[in-house]
């Protein structure tokens, strides 16, 4: 097992990794202030680690809840769900949710924490690599919209997070290349030589090496870890993060949430913010086509929907978080692991890039 650290003062937390972390009571306890816990989980998942995780909070009042899973129902009808078993079963406010399943799962059960009685205390148990290395960690919690993706939440920091690399033998492998979209993503944003070892590693990622896996899990958390520490509420560095989003999020809105995993739209918004910083003259035209391999190698897609138009795509970028008073900002390149937010980009440069991709 490795441990990290996000810093965050008083609400620092730890992230453990490796093998065989579930069931492990030790690794939760010191994290639980009540003795009451809500496990919540989804169809898929509970067959597989309800009872594993259960077993290992012997000494707690568990509850369970057991929602439907898929993107789809990351909404606020079914967080209700969560809520609807916290008042059945009488949880007050020391009560601790724990998160058990992908990002989706995590999400609700964040903003739930972050929200029932004004505030109680969550754990992260995320079971795919796309929430073992991304939405796990930094606090970022919420529902979608039928207009727009994550655009009810809150910022609501766990107590800790557990990522148990062998469920990931467990995952379909669409889920884990999605997954792997988001490990590219910190190459891309932060961290030049690990980009490097990933166009050398991706194979061993979706053959589920351990050594490989353990690897990529830690250098993504390591980078989260430190942007979330520096700005915690994405005032301002933290943004890097959503690099490809503001593309990727408007394909998931206009397919319809699930149709395209988060990881598959953020691969093409990746590729799309490359195009750009490109048609800017900010990065060198064969990091388009390095990207593109190294998409492919992960099994990612490299275009965008047949049915988008760049207005389709546009309408939808509209109500991105990154607006500002009407201005629309992108996280885009510099260099290969040098991002930065800016608006600094023509409108023509914008149009010719949806068309290309």
């Amino acid at each position: 097992m490795q441990t990290l650290q996000v810093a965050l003062g008083e609400r620092s937390y730890p992230i453990h990794i490796g093998p065989g972390l579930l069931g492990q009571p030790d690794l939760l306890s010191p994290y639980i202030r009540g003795r009451q816990v809500m496990l919540v989980t989804n169809e898929t998942v509970a067959p597989l680690y309800l009872n594993k995780v259960k077993a290992s909070l012997s000494a707690f009042q568990v509850d369970t809840a057991v929602l439907p899973d898929g993107e789809s129902y990351k909404t606020l009808d079914t967080v209700n769900l969560i809520f609807d078993q916290l008042l059945e079963k009488r949880h007050n406010r020391t009560t601790t949710l724990i998160a058990l399943g992908g990002g989706v799962i995590g999400d609700m059960v964040g903003f739930a924490a972050a929200t029932y009685q004004r505030g109680v205390d969550f754990i992260q148990i995320p079971t795919t690599l796309l929430s073992q290395v991304d939405s796990s960690v930094g606090g970022k919690t919420g529902v979608n919209h039928a207009l727009g993706k994550n655009m009810i939440g809150a910022f609501h920091q766990p107590r800790c997070v557990l990522a148990d690399t062998a469920t990931l033998k467990s995952l379909p492998k669409r889920e884990l290349s999605a997954g792997i979209a988001e490990v590219i993503k910190y190459g891309l944003i932060c961290d030049q030589s690990f980009y490097a070892w990933l166009q050398m590693h991706t194979k061993d990622l979706l053959a589920c090496d351990d050594t490989a896996l353990g690897y990529a899990i830690k250098r993504s958390c390591l980078a989260k870890a430190e942007v979330v520490a520096e700005d915690e509420r994405e005032g301002g560095i933290r943004a890097i993060l959503n690099l490809g989003h503001t593309f990727g999020h408007a394909i998931e809105t206009h397919e319809g949430y699930g149709n395209w995993l988060h990881g598959e739209a953020v691969a093409v918004g990746m590729l799309m913010a490359v195009d750009l910083s490109i048609r800017l003259g900010w990065l060198e035209a064969q990091e388009l086509e390095v990207l593109q391999r190294l998409l492919v190698q992960a099994k990612l897609p490299v275009v965008s929907p047949s049915d988008m138009t760049p207005d389709d795509f546009l309408k939808h970028m509209a109500v991105d978080k990154k607006v500002v008073d009407g201005t629309l900002r992108l996280v885009l390149l510099d260099a290969i692991g040098k991002a930065k937010v800016t608006s600094d980009f023509h409108h023509d440069a914008l149009i010719a890039t949806l068309k290309s991709v």
